[in-house]
């Protein structure tokens, strides 16, 4: 895990630590939001358990916990290291398109179950509404996602270069 040593270890662990407190803040379980942060900065995004454990001064166990959940909502991937058994755990570098491309899935799986509730709860009552105002906000972004991240890879292309 050369990347991270070569700079100023006090520096990276004080950005970790900055950056996971406010994903905390955003809904994700603290450990979760510091190993993805010590994924993000390191330059190869690909860490072992033991990497991340000596960067971010904490037990295996705390590692494994973590891994399990950014693994659970696919904020990180998972490969065998060649020829050991242990696990790399890596980050995309599109990770935030990935992530927003799975929760468009999401968006549609709740279709039905919302259209049942605004149906149940009835239209004209203040909780149907507010169903029925969610069902349409989902619809919404579920018929703009796929034009916003077009635009979005066709940005990144002229900011950042081809793949």
């Amino acid at each position: 895990m050369a990347d991270v040593h070569e700079r100023d270890d006090e520096a990276v662990l004080r950005f970790i630590e900055r950056f996971a407190a406010v994903f905390n803040e955003a809904g994700v379980p603290r450990m979760p939001a510091r190993v993805f942060t010590a994924l993000l900065s390191s330059d190869s995004g690909r860490m072992t358990s033991a990497d991340l454990a000596d960067v971010l001064q904490v037990s295996p166990a705390a590692i494994s916990g973590a891994v399990r959940y950014l693994s659970q909502v696919r904020l990180i991937g998972r490969e065998r290291e060649t020829g050991t058994r242990r696990d790399v755990y890596t980050v995309l570098d599109d990770v935030w398109y990935e992530a927003l491309f799975r929760r468009d899935d999401m968006f549609r799986r709740w279709e039905v179950p919302l259209k049942e509730g605004v149906t149940t709860l009835g239209e004209d009552t203040p909780a149907g509404r507010r169903i029925a105002e969610m069902r349409a906000f989902f619809g919404f972004i579920h018929a703009e996602l796929p034009t916003l991240l077009e635009r979005w890879r066709t940005h990144r292309a002229e900011k950042f270069g081809p793949n």
